[in-house]
């Protein structure tokens, strides 16, 4: 299988990375800047999983393949109609593509556009950042991947993804129910999205503040109820293992949204908290919470879009 990654940044390289490692045939597809980057130091990776510089295949968007079996779209939701254009190229044969994005509302917006049978759905857990100097740096040993047919068929084509995944570190399996795995990503991480755009502060520091662990958790219900309404109800297990976690006083868990927010970049504010919002209104829940954080999240995008964040 010849697979496109779009982008070389914190995802798209890291699991990219390791499908080269592995020996996969992989085209990155890279803006200019990152194209320099790569052509002078090879794609780097300092990861508990252990590092790695490799020498890969990147092309600008203008020249990557059409005989392609497979584009792994890693691009942040603000930027997905960009990402669209950017893979017409390597989509002009019958290429399906394999978004690694947060929420579930992109589905649906790939597949009007390349057809149903063409998107694949997908769902990556990583803790990781691109570095200022090139390199890709994992900080948590945990890198898992999921991915699968929508209508929830076994493929050919997921398979051989499966097996090229296969002599990697990377915890890569076709799921057979991977809407559901979807939403259930979005629960979670939705709930840290809602908090921490709302308090500025990781798990542990909001659970050590009086009322905080009571916050957190009622945002986790909320958004468990929203999937229970969606047809994808959360399992005992799963309901179980995220208690736990956000009850956990000394953690460091949170979104990639707050760091976004602390340094001032483009944050996903329709795609996860505006998605959250619209369907927990069209379910009659209580919207308190995710009101004010959608709202505290369109403020901030407007100070950035003025210039008057402060700056470090």
């Amino acid at each position: 299988m010849k697979i496109v990654v779009l982008g070389a940044g914190a995802v798209g390289g890291y699991f990219g990375g390791r499908l080269v490692q592995a020996g996969a045939d992989v085209t990155f597809v890279v803006r200019p800047v990152r194209m320099a980057q790569l052509q002078a130091q090879g794609l780097r990776i300092v990861s508990p999983n252990g590092d790695a510089t490799l020498q890969v295949n990147a092309v600008l968007a203008a020249d990557a393949p059409a005989d392609t079996g497979l584009v792994l779209l890693t691009c942040k939701a603000y930027d997905l109609d960009s990402a669209i254009a950017a893979i017409l190229p390597a989509m002009a044969g019958r290429a399906a593509v394999l978004p690694f994005l947060n929420g579930v509302s992109h589905i649906d917006t790939l597949a009007r556009r390349f057809g149903a049978d063409r998107v694949v759905g997908g769902i990556a857990r990583i803790g990781a950042m691109l570095r200022d100097d090139g390199a890709i740096e994992q900080f948590y040993p945990f890198n898992v991947l999921r991915f699968g047919e929508l209508d929830g068929q076994p493929s050919e084509r997921m398979t051989e993804l499966e097996s090229a995944f296969a002599g990697t570190t990377v915890d890569a399996k076709a799921s057979a129910d991977i809407r559901r795995e979807l939403w259930l990503k979005l629960v979670f991480l939705g709930t840290l999205a809602v908090v921490n755009s709302l308090l500025r502060a990781n798990v542990g520091e909001i659970l050590r503040t009086p009322e905080g662990g009571a916050l957190l958790l009622r945002v986790f219900e909320t958004n468990g109820a929203i999937a229970t309404r969606e047809g994808f109800p959360p399992d005992a297990a799963f309901l179980q293992q995220n208690r736990a976690l956000f009850s956990a006083r000394d953690s460091l868990l949170e979104a990639s949204l707050l760091r976004d927010l602390e340094r001032g970049g483009l944050i996903e504010s329709d795609h996860l908290l505006g998605f959250l919002l619209e369907r927990c209104r069209a379910h009659g829940l209580d919207d308190t919470l995710h009101a004010t954080a959608f709202t505290a999240a369109r403020a901030y995008e407007q100070r950035r879009a003025a210039g008057r964040l402060p700056r470090s």
